[in-house]
């Protein structure tokens, strides 16, 4: 089986799962193509645990949950040295914590205090954690989602713009629209009801992960989607050369890390549309996710109720293609 059969099963395996979000579910996989890590963005009981629980299920892969509170500890997350003693002598093993794991689910990162998130920050940039001294390496085969509940607000850590900018994509789900509801209750009524007990299949191996992201390098950006990508990104930085109500909006635009997630993500949804080079609509469609939390708004964009996607919606309308 190729690699793009083997994703293909996956995302319909994932899908069967997932009813009604199935957006959430193809930026998952694009997280994992692209080699990077997710923050995702919606209200308790849209299906955002039990996405990449189904994800980490479908695939030959570890899975962890961390479910992060303001009493938490950075070694409750990367683990930490303790004391064995076997035949009169004594020495420190290192014990890994629960982010070591292929595909590791980090619930409510926003609770979780600064030296917490400073601990996962390290393992989801540099792909290892330092304890005592010593380095540890992350698996090879290695994705953070963290989530954020965006009504309640009270007695949380807000990401710093820093920690922010390190996640590939920000990906927001709202409701399923009636039909899905239904289905919904179905699927779980199915389930509760020993559907469960259905034929297994094996799961997908890692290998075809690291195959697909081969071929993914080698998807073709033609000069003009570079520029187009370029001059999204510096319509945020410069936005009086394009508009003035934009100017007013933006107080610091993107960074560098949103062309690159730009570049990353436009390749992966064109190779999983089946073609070898990316055109606008590949760029379009990743654009909002991998810009709304590198943006900094100003005031006035708060006092006008404007929010980080009408900016990138103004962005789009205001540049376009080479």
């Amino acid at each position: 089986m190729s690699a793009s059969e083997s994703i293909e099963q996956l995302r319909e395996r994932v899908s069967r799962s997932i009813i009604g979000q199935e957006r959430i579910v193809e930026r998952l996989l694009v997280g994992l193509l692209a080699n990077g890590n997710l923050l995702v963005e919606g209200l308790p009981g849209l299906a955002k645990t039990r996405a990449v629980k189904s994800l980490a299920r479908e695939m030959d892969a570890d899975f962890s949950r961390i479910q992060f509170t303001p009493d938490l500890l950075p070694s409750d997350v990367t683990g930490t040295e303790v004391l064995h003693g076997e035949g009169g002598a004594q020495s420190f093993r290192f014990e890994p914590g629960p982010i070591f794991a292929n595909i590791v689910l980090a619930d409510e990162i926003n609770r979780a205090p600064a030296k917490v998130q400073a601990a996962l920050l390290e393992a989801m940039e540099e792909r290892q954690v330092t304890v005592a001294g010593t380095t540890h390496p992350m698996p090879d085969l290695f994705m953070v989602m963290a989530t954020q509940n965006p009504v309640e607000q009270e007695g949380t850590y807000p990401l710093p713009e820093a920690q922010m900018d390190r996640f590939l994509m920000h990906v927001y789900i709202d409701y399923p629209d009636e039909e899905a509801e239904a289905q919904i209750i179905r699927l779980v009524r199915g389930e509760t009801a020993g559907r469960a007990d259905a034929e297994k299949v094996p799961p997908i191996p890692q290998q075809a992960v690291f195959d697909a992201r081969q071929e993914i390098a080698g998807v073709h950006v033609s000069e003009n989607m570079e520029r187009y990508m370029v001059d999204l990104v510096f319509a945020t930085r410069y936005p009086k050369r394009y508009d003035e109500q934009l100017a007013r909006w933006i107080q610091v635009g993107v960074s560098p890390r949103a062309s690159l997630a730009l570049d990353k993500c436009a390749r992966v949804l064109a190779w999983m549309a089946g073609r070898d080079h990316v055109i606008p609509d590949d760029v379009r469609s990743v654009v909002h996710d991998c810009f709304r939390h590198r943006l900094t708004l100003g005031f006035e964009a708060s006092a006008e109720g404007v929010s980080a996607n009408d900016v990138v919606d103004r962005v789009l309308q205001l540049v376009a293609v080479a």
